[in-house]
């Protein structure tokens, strides 16, 4: 139980230095105007307003993605890894998010060891998964499962004796219990929704992300695979944040500010991750490239995709896995994902597809005009991983991206209730108010 004791006491003192610097914020800034919003963004899914908090993470327009501000490659050299691994702990990257300190080695071993004592799950929870149709969406099994945990919530038991000061302190312990329990519940749901039906325990040896591959068990062989290992805990730090103004973050950030617990607020946020426009993303980028063989049943030259992809943007079509909200240049973990198979030396018709779209789709892009960013995410690679390494239910990849993502979510809400972050609640407006204000502008 040490690790529940070390990183309460690391956790006490950064938070009590944050909230100095919160409430002096408030009190000497608080009236600065930061921003002008236009009705374009009002209308737009409030597109770059700034107005949202975000400690774990932000996403630079040049470097990408920057957790706790280290940029990816400084993540993955940074961070702690198991003997013999080429990739870092993953639950390293937890520690970075929730602290602001690039864990040691010790950190991250007694968060291994904490969160091993954790990850058995429920019988009722097998129960209840047992009792869903395997023909349901694997994203909602795991929304479910999750949910049916709230019953255990140490916050919503101990909420009405704490301080507000003292919220944080069970809001970490139930995620301590979600972040152990999450691999499990998603391996189970891939074993019962397209394969046998067994659910493989835990594997005492293996640390956090090591165990979610070993557990998944692609190949049906209970073999252990470092490559596949390695990549699992690739993809899960790489996915584990994106500042907080996306939809699977906000929405579980705005559930926890009505003081909700970690099991209501992570659900929801995983109800939103299951949207097409989000956490789907890497399905439909995986299709799009099977179905790009299959229609020339081979792969095709460059001049023949080239062709293809114009077609496709004349069709009015929009091509998955490239472009983003910020960035302007290629995503940093679609190229630590390009890195990987590299060093692993992994070799398809699909990689070499992918290759091809890095140079011809940017090109086509950028030929065309009006394009803000025609350089690849990371979801025009990620699927692809799992796909090489028989994870071929692409339905289920959003589930591999909530396992990540519930690191980021719950980092940012223990946070929330750290700094006593206060209910969300934006002023909405008629179309007609917008209007009238506008014109009174003008």
């Amino acid at each position: 139980m040490k690790v529940k004791v070390s990183l309460k006491d690391k956790m006490e003192v950064i938070v009590d230095n944050w909230r100095k610097t919160y409430k002096e914020v408030i009190s000497n800034y608080g009236d600065v105007v930061i921003d002008n919003i236009k009705v374009s963004q009002i209308l737009g899914g409030m597109r770059d307003i700034p107005a949202l908090v975000c400690e774990t993470s932000f996403v630079d327009p040049y470097e990408g993605i920057k957790f706790r501000g280290y940029t990816i490659k400084e993540v993955l050299d940074k961070l702690p890894k198991p003997k013999g691994a080429n990739y870092p702990y993953a639950l390293g990257i937890w520690y970075l998010l929730l602290t602001g300190e690039m864990p040691t080695e010790n950190d991250v071993l007694e968060l291994e060891e904490y969160i091993k004592s954790k990850q058995k799950l429920p019988q009722y929870v097998i129960e209840i998964l047992r009792n869903i149709p395997s023909n349901t969406h694997p994203m909602t099994q795991f929304s479910i499962a999750i949910l049916a945990m709230q019953r255990e919530s140490l916050f919503t038991k101990e909420l009405h004796n704490l301080a507000k000061s003292d919220y944080w302190k069970p809001m970490l312990e139930d995620s301590l219990n979600l972040i152990a329990r999450v691999p499990v519940i998603a391996a189970y749901i891939y074993r019962k929704t397209y394969r046998d039906d067994v659910f493989v325990k835990p594997n005492n040896d293996l640390d956090w992300a090591a165990n979610f591959a070993y557990m998944l068990n692609p190949y049906d062989d209970y073999i252990i695979n470092p490559d596949f290992q390695d990549l699992m805990r690739l993809y899960l730090i790489l996915h584990s944040d994106h500042e907080g103004g996306n939809v699977s973050a906000h929405a579980c950030f705005n559930v926890s500010s009505a003081l909700s617990d970690i099991y209501y607020s992570v659900s929801a946020g995983l109800n939103g991750l299951a949207g097409p426009l989000h956490g789907s993303a890497s399905s439909d980028s995986l299709k799009w490239i099977l179905s790009i063989i299959k229609f020339y049943n081979r792969l095709p030259t460059e001049e023949e995709l080239y062709n293809y992809v114009n077609s496709y943007l004349d069709a009015g079509k929009i091509i998955p896995g490239f472009g983003h909200a910020v960035l302007k240049v290629t995503d940093p973990r679609y190229l630590a994902f390009r890195d990987f198979v590299d060093k692993y030396k992994l070799d398809s018709d699909i990689f070499r597809l992918i290759k091809l779209l890095y140079k011809v789709v940017p090109e086509v892009l950028s030929a065309r005009g009006k394009v803000r960013d025609p350089y690849p995410n990371v979801d025009g690679h990620s699927g692809a991983m799992l796909y090489h390494y028989n994870i071929k239910e692409t339905e289920f990849y959003t589930v591999v991206f909530g396992v990540s993502r519930i690191l980021g979510m719950t980092a940012q809400v223990i946070w929330a209730r750290a700094v006593n972050y206060p209910i969300e609640r934006p002023k909405s407006l008629t179309i007609n108010d917008i209007v009238n204000i506008a014109k009174s502008k003008k």
